[in-house]
């Protein structure tokens, strides 16, 4: 019983986090860029989201300025680096380093609590008498269904075909007259937001928000891209890349249960991650090994069968030259 709560509770999370992971699938596989922004515009959106529910805002409302926060964040992250020409890690950093002091400054103190204030979950855990970690995930699909509807239809217009260029490549895009730097700063800003509308989600669904709350953001994302890539591939469109996307999410999220339902400490989920991250990587670079091999091994076979034919041909006598040779 005790798993298929954790499992619940995984999956649940684990879609909430999923809008994360596509915003850090945005920048880090369509714009081929390590935005270490996330780390800070994540704890941003919980920030400014549980400070406008405990102020009275309308839930949605403050997901919505979530949303905008972090669209700032990746807009800053963007300037600094196609204006001041700072590379594009370093000043993701140095947002990130930033982002600490602004969440503090935001929240008055290290952390919030949203006990006795109507969140989305809440209000359908009133309405429904759904669970909140059932609440969690019927909020979660709703705005991932949005989210990945609305995702691929941008990226098929001409702002986010050229946008899906420019990572693909740089300097072709730009020889057809796009503005890649604009192109650079709008995508980055639109990860930061979802990663920052994910973070008002979390917060709002786990009854708090912490100024460290987007701690290792970044690597559980990237967890999370590599883990659905790897098992799901890349068989069909767009729409299924994204999707792939979220199901990495909930599959990371439900591995993360299962151990610590196991015993494992949860101060040893940072080595996990990295166990996780490292081994997913590791798969991709083994399948090509192996494909090659099994590949590789029948051409082998029939050159070397070619060859000893060709030997046998040119080794075999002519009989009739060893008949006319016998009569001289």
């Amino acid at each position: 019983m005790g798993f298929l709560l954790a499992i619940q509770g995984a999956v649940s999370q684990g879609v909430l986090w999923g809008i994360m992971t596509l915003g850090v699938y945005l920048t880090f596989r369509i714009l081929d860029i390590a935005d270490l922004t996330v780390d800070g515009s994540f704890a941003t959106g919980g920030a400014l989201s549980a400070v406008l529910i405990v102020n009275g805002t309308h839930p949605l409302i403050s997901l919505l300025c979530s949303f905008i926060a972090g669209a700032v964040c990746g807009l800053v992250t963007g300037l600094m680096n196609t204006k001041l020409k700072i590379h594009i890690l370093l000043a993701s950093i140095l947002t990130q380093i930033a982002l600490y002091s602004v969440n503090i400054r935001i929240m008055g103190r290290s952390n919030i609590p949203l006990l006795g204030v109507r969140t989305i979950m809440t209000g359908i855990h009133e309405k429904f008498a759904l669970s909140i970690t059932a609440s969690s995930l019927v909020v979660g699909a709703v705005f991932v269904v949005v989210l990945v509807v609305a995702l691929y239809l941008f990226f098929g217009t001409e702002i986010g075909c050229s946008l899906r260029a420019t990572g693909n490549n740089e300097y072709m895009v730009r020889a057809l007259g796009v503005n890649t730097n604009t192109m650079k700063v709008a995508g980055l800003a639109l990860g930061n937001g979802l990663v920052a509308l994910s973070g008002g989600l979390v917060a709002q669904s786990q009854g708090y928000a912490d100024v460290q709350m987007g701690t290792g953001t970044i690597v559980i994302g990237l967890a999370s891209i590599i883990i659905g890539e790897v098992i799901f591939g890349k068989h069909f469109g767009f729409w299924y890349t994204l999707i792939s996307v979220i199901l990495g999410s909930i599959l990371y999220r439900i591995v993360i249960a299962l151990v610590l339902q196991m015993g494992l400490r949860s101060t040893d989920l940072k080595l996990l991650t990295a166990l996780v991250v490292a081994i997913a990587l590791a798969v991709p670079v083994f399948k090509g090994k192996l494909f090659r091999r099994r590949h590789s091994l029948p051409a082998r076979l029939e050159e070397s069968t070619r060859h000893s034919n060709v030997i046998k041909k040119h080794a075999v006598p002519n009989t009739e030259t060893l008949g006319e040779n016998k009569n001289c």
